[in-house]
């Protein structure tokens, strides 16, 4: 999957289009899904132009991963789930689920969570 200029989170990051912002520093922006799938549902997103995971990982600097993930952290503390849980998940790829060709974690929680995995 080839970065997309024009993907919905790079025209967030551009401010384009606007967001429920949750956090920013230099590295990343934090904001509320759209679309909630629990009672906090927030995105965090690098903001230089990674596709996924293993884009980011293997190309960003040693700067920009600390950064994100300490985005990541300050943003589960700022909503609050970091004392109750959350879950982080990161899609990765046509198989993984991944609609967006930007790199982005997202936290969920507020509330107890079910099975990340139905049974087969």
């Amino acid at each position: 999957m080839a970065y997309d200029n024009d993907n919905i989170f790079a025209k967030i990051l551009r401010g384009e289009i606007p967001c429920n912002k949750v956090y920013e520093d230099e590295f990343a922006l934090a904001f509320r899904d759209i679309a909630p799938q629990a009672k906090v549902h927030t995105l965090v997103i690098p903001k230089g132009a990674y596709v996924s995971f293993d884009d980011f990982s293997t190309q960003a600097s040693d700067a920009e991963i600390i950064g994100f993930v300490r985005a990541v952290q300050k943003t589960a503390a700022l909503e609050g789930v970091v004392e109750s849980g959350y879950r982080l998940l990161a899609n990765h790829g046509v198989d993984g689920g991944q609609e967006v060709p930007h790199f982005h974690v997202h936290i969920a929680g507020g509330e107890r969570l079910g099975a990340l995995f139905s049974r087969r």
